[in-house]
């Protein structure tokens, strides 16, 4: 295991590969749900976004950070809502959930689950917060985080019927528990898929090296990315084409395997590409794409592989494994510890980033713009940026934000 230095509060890198040791086994994760034969409503379409790739290649791009918002602790993702409002979403790893509105934040949390969350570790806590694509209409909204015992909790809440600009911690719904062995590792993104679906990222539970096989075992929900139906079954459905359903000793809520701890993720709301970040072991740190025509079931290789390396081994069979889009290496004077994943640039105040896949470090702040098309990518590095970057997220147009988790910031990305 690998620790990083962060200051005086952090002993690892939230992202990192380092964690507490393990714990005592947790309970059994929540049975098989049903198995839910058509896809929900569509949802609202998002703005048109602007396509195609834009003129100026990575390398000419000049990005750098304004300040939007400070003050925030620990902070781990931000997002919005997508009701017209404009508002901004941060989740604090304590357990926090705050609104920003025309660049402040408002008095009150939007729901404080700090008496629910267990943030002991240092990749524990508040990891997420994803709204139903019709949450204007809806009022529901989804987080995740680890529990008092250090389990991974997905759960549903509503927005007050008394104070529409608050939800409602009364009205809890937990859809998922998943145990988790050791303290990191544990993934947390939340995010809807152009297909209404909710997505869940899930570390492979920790330690170090995957000891316990999760990222290979089709019978762990561990070093998965899950696609769950929100709006069929008790708690939840399980969408018929996902890849794995009928198929003995596999969970039917996996949709790719192969991830030791896909931190971000995003869809590209243009293409409906996904982009998923997966932070390494030692060596390597990787970025995955899976095409929006994907019918799942994609193998993203760990712990066979780490990066586009063998793992543990000088050979190793790497057939049916997809390989990631970018890798980068810790060794580098270019590289770093611990990937934080973005988006693909869809705004309009920059149109020369237009089709940029952007994703950043964690430990050293390097910041890089991704291009490219089939099996031929090219990554440059564009910004080294001084904050320590938790999470990228979108504004409602597209623009594109960060979350600096030492620092307590959020900053717009704007490029010169």
């Amino acid at each position: 295991m690998r620790v990083h230095p962060i200051g005086a509060l952090l002993a690892a890198a939230l992202l990192a590969g380092c964690g507490p040791g393990q714990r005592a086994a947790a309970p059994p994760e929540t049975s098989a749900p049903t198995i839910s034969a058509s896809p929900p409503a569509a949802p609202p379409p998002a703005p048109t976004p602007t396509t195609g790739v834009g003129a100026a290649p990575p390398g000419d791009l000049r990005l750098s950070l304004a300040p939007f918002v400070d003050g925030f602790a620990q902070p781990t993702y931000v997002t919005s809502a997508g009701d017209g409002s404009g508002r901004l979403f941060v989740t604090e790893q304590e357990g926090r959930i705050w609104a920003v509105r025309d660049g402040a934040r408002l008095a009150e949390p939007f729901l404080d689950l700090v008496d629910l969350v267990g943030s002991r570790g240092n990749e524990q806590g508040l990891l997420s917060i994803a709204f139903h694509p019709r949450f204007a209409q809806s009022g529901l909204l989804y987080v995740n985080y680890t529990d008092r015992q250090g389990d991974t909790v997905v759960a549903r809440y509503a927005v007050s019927a008394d104070d529409p600009g608050r939800a409602d911690p009364a009205s809890a719904a937990v859809l998922l528990t998943i145990p988790q062995p050791a303290a990191n590792h544990n993934g947390g993104l939340l995010t809807f898929g152009p297909d209404g679906y909710l997505y869940i990222g899930m570390g492979d539970g920790g330690a170090a090296g995957d000891p316990w096989g999760n990222a290979q075992n089709l019978d762990s929900l561990l070093g998965k990315l899950l696609r769950i139906d929100v709006d069929r079954g008790d708690p939840y459905a399980v969408p018929a084409d996902n890849p794995f359903v009928g198929q003995a000793g596999a969970r039917p809520e996996i949709w790719a395997l192969g991830l030791r701890n896909p931190w971000r993720f995003s869809f590209d709301r243009a293409t409906g590409d996904l982009y998923i970040a997966d932070v390494g072991q030692n060596e390597y740190e990787e970025v995955n794409r899976q095409p929006a025509a994907s019918r799942g079931g994609e193998n993203y290789g760990w712990d066979i592989a780490e990066g586009t390396a063998c793992y543990g081994a000088e050979t190793c069979d790497q057939a049916g494994l997809t390989r990631p889009i970018a890798v980068y290496s810790h060794a580098s004077d270019k590289g770093g510890c611990s990937v934080t994943g973005g988006h693909v640039y869809r705004g309009a105040a920059y149109p020369q980033l237009a089709g940029t896949y952007l994703y950043a470090d964690y430990c050293t702040g390097n910041l890089w713009a991704l291009r490219g098309a089939g099996d031929a990518w090219q990554s440059d590095l564009v910004a080294t940026l001084d904050i320590r970057p938790s999470s990228f997220g979108e504004d409602e147009a597209g623009e594109l934000y960060l979350t600096d988790h030492s620092g307590g910031g959020l900053y717009r990305l704007v490029a010169g």
